[in-house]
């Protein structure tokens, strides 16, 4: 048997290069590998391209790594499914080419019935909307006490229109949406500027500026927090703008003897309780209290009004703290 060619025997001297026999496949494959995990950013020609597009390998290194590794099997799908994608750039998202389409003011069926209903009860929304701005103009011209009686018909009005609009079924989310802004127009500013107009003389006019606006922003608050809360049957959460400006204005047209300082003091009251989490009883279930709590108040309307009138206020505003710590003992 032949022997195999001498071939001269490495020493300690001259040591094997480590690595020199992985060395040239991972320089051959490094180009697959870049081209897989490299993202382009643009187009050699210049051209729009999205930041997102990832770079495929050539066609003549396709199919180099199943002939080295016998990875033949693997599907061109699988290597694209794994491809990094820019976490920073969300992807785009379709373009949605049809035509908009117009909303209908009245849901449902649009007969000549059901609009005029429609009309009647949107009618009253903008009653209100104009008493209040009537109340506004004779604030300004000195007529408090009139003003003041406009805002009570708003708030006649304010109350007209919804049950008008549930009883007949033309309920709406326009009308809602109708109605808040109706609402901050009556009683969030005409409210504040006929107080403010029968506060004049009576008290500082920084004081009553600040009272007055509190009114109207914890007005804008309350009705913003109302529109997208849920409804509760029983009670409120807070006293309720049109209820607030009702008190504010009986307290104008009845003229409540109470100095210019308490006077202040309890708008200021009124606003934050328009804004708090206290549970106050809706009227529906004040209507449905037995008959001989009613008999108190209406004997004292006979003896004294403005008195009798302030102790209801005073009792229906201490009724939601009362009730929130009732609540809070029982849970």
């Amino acid at each position: 048997m032949p022997r195999a060619p001498w071939r001269r025997r490495r020493t300690t001297d001259s040591p094997r290069p480590a690595g020199r026999r992985w060395a040239g496949p991972l320089r051959r494959s490094s180009t697959f590998a870049r081209q897989v995990l490299l993202v382009r950013v643009g187009r050699r020609d210049g051209g729009p391209q999205s930041a997102t597009d990832v770079a495929l390998p050539e066609h003549r290194y396709a199919d180099r790594p199943g002939r080295r590794y016998g990875l033949s099997r693997i599907r061109r799908a699988e290597v694209e499914a794994v491809m990094p994608v820019s976490p920073a750039l969300a992807p785009a998202a379709p373009v949605d080419e049809s035509p908009s389409m117009s909303i209908p003011l009245l849901p449902g069926e649009r007969t000549a019935a059901r609009r005029m209903k429609f009309a009647v009860v949107n009618a009253c929304t903008l009653a209100s909307l104009m008493l209040g701005m009537l109340a506004i103009f004779l604030a300004m011209q000195g007529e408090v006490r009139v003003a003041a009686l406009c805002l009570i018909a708003c708030v006649a009005f304010d109350g007209l229109d919804g049950a008008l609009a549930r009883k007949l079924g033309v309920a709406s989310p326009f009308g809602a949406q109708m109605d808040s802004l109706a609402d901050m127009c009556s009683f969030g500013l005409a409210a504040p500027v006929v107080v403010y107009a029968s506060l004049a003389g009576s008290v500082s006019t920084p004081a009553a500026a600040v009272a007055c606006a509190l009114v109207a922003a914890c007005a804008a608050i309350r009705l913003a927090r109302f529109n997208v809360s849920p409804k509760d049957g029983r009670f409120f959460c807070g006293v309720p703008t049109t209820m607030a400006a009702a008190v504010l204005a009986l307290t104008v047209a009845i003229g409540l003897p109470v100095p210019g300082p308490v006077l202040v003091a309890g708008v200021a009251v009124l606003a934050f309780t328009m804004v708090s989490s206290f549970p106050y009883a809706k009227l529906a279930r004040l209507v449905k209290l037995p008959p001989w709590l009613w008999l108190a108040p209406v004997i004292g309307a006979l003896v004294d009004v403005r008195l009798t009138f302030a102790l209801v206020v005073v009792g229906y505003l201490v009724s939601g703290p009362v009730l929130w710590l009732r609540q809070r003992r029982t849970a």
